[in-house]
Formats: structure tokens, sequence, C-alpha cells
């Protein structure tokens, strides 16, 4: 019997990736690990928002001296035994602003006799145009149970690290006034003793505002 020895043809070729195109096994690692990324932000941004005590988030607040809206000197301290809910913004904010602020003075409404254990402060962080004068008359516009503060750049510099505040000039024209402030937007409660209790959402109506500080206060 004759056997016929066929040739095994040769295994074809890996396909050609152009030039600059990354293997589809690494577009797929890459593409997990952004979504893997973006998950993890999401769940710390979750864990930062939800205010959970116990979570390691580093210390929040801290000492600071500014001043109200009469030039006197305020310090942290001032503030303990009472309760401090602070939003940081500036006077030119066009909508985010003031729109918290209503609602934090309508909270203050809703809570009844436990306001009198909640200060209020709004801490400017545009200081070269929020002059002691500006910010008293601003935080008056919302009613008697919120504070102005401000201070020198140095200083409003210092109590947005202590707090974890974003904030950064946005210019819109060439003149020396033409900017606003881009900030980040949410109010923090602290404690009688000073210490950082929970973040409460800013873009909440005051009844909401309300209902978080009773329950955070217990």
């Amino acid at each position: 019997m004759n056997t016929t020895t066929r040739p095994v043809p040769p295994p074809d070729p890996p396909p050609r990736i152009p030039p600059g195109t990354a293997p589809p096994n690494r577009i797929l690692y890459a593409t997990m690990g952004i979504v893997l990324a973006v998950l993890l932000i999401g769940a710390g941004g979750f864990l930062w928002l939800s205010g959970g005590r116990g979570t390691n988030l580093g210390r929040i607040g801290g000492p600071f001296t500014l001043e109200d809206g009469n030039g006197k000197p305020i310090t942290a301290r001032d503030f303990h035994g009472n309760y401090m809910l602070i939003y940081f913004g500036y006077t030119f904010c066009p909508d985010v602003c003031p729109t918290t602020l209503n609602a934090v003075a309508a909270a203050m409404d809703k809570l009844g006799p436990a306001a009198s254990h909640v200060r209020p402060l709004f801490i400017t962080v545009d200081p070269r145009r929020d002059t002691p004068s500006v910010v008293k008359q601003y935080a008056a516009a919302f009613g008697p149970s919120i504070t102005g503060l401000t201070g020198t750049p140095a200083e409003i510099a210092q109590v947005a690290k202590e707090y974890r505040v974003y904030y950064a000039e946005h210019r819109t024209g060439p003149g020396p006034e033409d900017y606003s402030m881009d900030h980040s937007s949410v109010l923090y409660l602290m404690g009688p003793d000073g210490n950082f209790i929970a973040p409460v959402r800013a873009d909440q109506s005051g009844d909401e505002i309300a209902a978080d500080l009773k329950k955070l206060m217990g």
C-alpha cells in the first residue's frame, strides 16, 4: 500500500495590527481598568456624600481665624458648644450659593427650638471682593441666622484646606473684576466639640436639610 504524505499547511499568520493600535486584549484590559476606576471613584463619592461615620476619610475641619461682617476676629472655638453648618461660596455667585443659603435659612425655620443650637456660617472663597461689609450685607439678605465670614487670601486658603474645599478663579474677561469662582458645594455639619459629623447635600430643599440635621443631631 502506498502512503502519500501530504504536507501540513503552515499555520495562519497572526492578524496584522496597524501601527499605533493596541492589541484587543490590551484594549479589553484598559477598558476594564477605566470602568473599575469609575466604579471606585463613584463608591468613594457615595461614601463621602452619605456621611457614614467611621469611614476613613481623614480629618475634616480644624481651627480657623476669620472676620465677621463687623471686622471682628472669629475663631472656630467661638462656636464650640453649638453645631456649625458651614457653606463655602462667594457673594457674586449667580445661582448655587443663593439657592443653598435660601434653603439653609428655610431649614433653620423648620428646626424650631433646635435651631438655637445650630450656627450656619457662610465662608467666602473670594476674599478679594468679599470684604467684611460685603459678606455682612449678603448674609443678612437670607435672614439673621446666617453669619458671613471672610479673611485674607491666606486665611481663606487655610480654612479651605482644613475642610478639603475646592475653589479656583475662572477668568471671564480681561478686566480685574472679570472672573467667577469655581468651588465645591457641600454643607459641613460640625459637632459642638468642633469635630466633623457629616456632609449635608447642598442641593436639597429646606425641608430636606432640616430632616437631615434632625437625624444627624440626634
